[in-house]
């Protein structure tokens, strides 16, 4: 990763820390992916060379730094979708600053809604935001995943109560083969066999 990159992501890492602490509203914190899921996640679209990659949940632009940072080297492009007009501002001037904005559209509404009416397949899909709404989001996107396409979700670990219903929806999909991964809040990866 280039040196300027790796300082801005360094950068957004201290600010999410700083800001999430002091911010007591949970919908304005930056909730930021813990950086060692971000470079897993990372090399997992490298090293299967995903192309179609869809985030739901662009906060900031963290995350999708680095998914546009992986999706640039396999030739892929990433679509993020998050509900807040501050954040989505901030996630596009960050791409910006990172020279990766060419790589991402940016989808500004609520994820449900937009995944109703997005239009394409993905082998890559990163649940990274309202988890309780996952498994509605993971049926409407289901027949438009591709043939061993990831599915992955954040937070496996840190909030079982919330994701146990998506949790449930992706173990009893026999067409998925499923383990979470213990690292950062717990990385829920499946993979369409």
């Amino acid at each position: 990763m280039e040196p300027e990159i790796r300082g801005l992501l360094n950068e957004l890492e201290a600010f999410g820390r700083e800001h999430d602490q002091r911010e007591p509203d949970h919908s304005k914190k930056m909730l930021n992916l813990e950086p060692d899921t971000a470079h897993l996640i990372s090399v997992l679209v490298r090293s299967s060379q995903r192309r179609h990659l869809l985030e739901i949940g662009t906060s900031n632009g963290y995350s999708t730094i680095w998914l546009a940072w992986a999706a640039r080297a396999t030739g892929g492009r990433v679509t993020s979708i998050d509900r807040d007009a501050s954040k989505h501002g901030m996630a596009d001037a960050n791409l910006r600053r990172a020279g990766l904005r060419d790589r991402v559209d940016l989808v500004l509404g609520d994820a449900t809604e937009v995944i109703a009416r997005l239009p394409g397949q993905f082998d890559l899909v990163f649940f990274d935001a309202d988890r309780i709404s996952a498994p509605v989001q993971f049926q409407l996107l289901e027949s438009r995943l591709l043939p061993g396409a990831l599915v992955l979700a954040d937070n496996a670990l840190s909030h079982p109560d919330q994701i146990k219903d998506y949790l449930t929806t992706i173990q009893a999909r026999p067409d998925f083969d499923h383990v979470v991964v213990p690292i950062g809040k717990g990385l829920s990866v499946a993979y369409k066999a």
